[in-house]
């Protein structure tokens, strides 16, 4: 029987979760990935398989039915491969209902923090960086007040890196693009140690090593002048997501988002 596809972008926040709960539960090898190149035109055999929508990732199981939405994958993907070869328990999500419902509860702000984040990058008005960096900030916040409350003196929302974690772990590893283009961080004040705590614990995780701040950072270059999901910024032909030339051979971009976009030569992309 063949094995589920996951169609995915390498880079993509959601569809790195799904890689590393396949690490997490050390079942890399249960599902393919498929990787597909957002600066072209989806395939109209990916479309037919979607249904028409182009949001990634979307899976495909050995029985040729679809799923979408990362969090609905990533729930399956943790369901469906529930023990190890030796009848172990590596389910990610807490098996208690109460422990289960907190998990919910901090996912429902992972929408609200992603939204805070990308906005924030693609912002082009120096009068709104202000706004857009205090949002992201109240975000952060209520996270660790969060955390704190429910573990106490503790790193992650339970004894040990979980689903609620991972979920927010890629999203804050994007961010990354903000530290470089926006100077962002978290304050250095005990309203956001908790969240610092847990944000350094969650990127330093050996499972979740996919992608590099270098990556983030000439990749997402495009979102940083306020093009998204492979446009292109005026005066460019070459999206800065282009697999050809790869990222490595790239010069780090040029910092200065509010003032002018960069040339495709300047990024190396030609």
């Amino acid at each position: 029987m063949p094995k589920p596809i996951v169609y995915h972008i390498p880079v993509c926040p959601f569809s790195q979760r799904i890689e590393i709960m396949m690490r997490l539960k050390g079942i890399e090898d249960a599902v393919e990935f498929h990787v597909v190149d957002i600066t072209k035109p989806r395939p109209g055999w990916l479309l037919e398989k979607s249904r028409g929508t182009t949001a990634l990732p979307i899976l495909e199981d050995e029985h040729g039915r679809i799923l979408k939405e990362s969090l609905v994958i990533l729930r399956y993907v943790d369901e469906k491969y529930r023990t190890d070869e030796n009848y172990r328990d590596i389910q990610i999500a807490r098996s208690d209902p109460y422990e289960r419902a907190l998990e919910r509860l901090m996912v429902t702000r992972e929408g609200p923090f992603a939204v805070a984040g990308y906005t924030f990058v693609m912002n082009r008005d120096r009068a709104k960086t202000e706004e857009h960096r205090q949002k992201l900030l109240e975000h952060y916040a209520w996270l660790g007040e969060f955390l704190d409350h429910h573990n106490p003196g503790g790193t992650f929302l339970f004894e040990d890196f979980g689903l609620a974690d991972l979920v927010f772990t890629t999203l804050m590893m994007r961010f990354w693009f903000l530290d470089y283009y926006e100077g962002f961080d978290l304050p250095d004040a005990p309203d956001y140690a908790r969240a610092r705590r847990w944000r350094e614990a969650c990127l330093a995780r050996p499972e979740a090593q996919q992608v590099s701040r270098e990556e983030i950072v000439k990749l997402y270059y495009d979102y940083a002048v306020g093009s998204g999901n492979g446009a292109l910024p005026e005066g460019r032909a070459v999206s800065s997501f282009t697999f050809d030339p790869d990222w490595r051979e790239r010069p780090m971009p040029p910092k200065d988002k509010y003032d002018r976009i960069a040339s495709d030569a300047e990024l190396g992309l030609v």
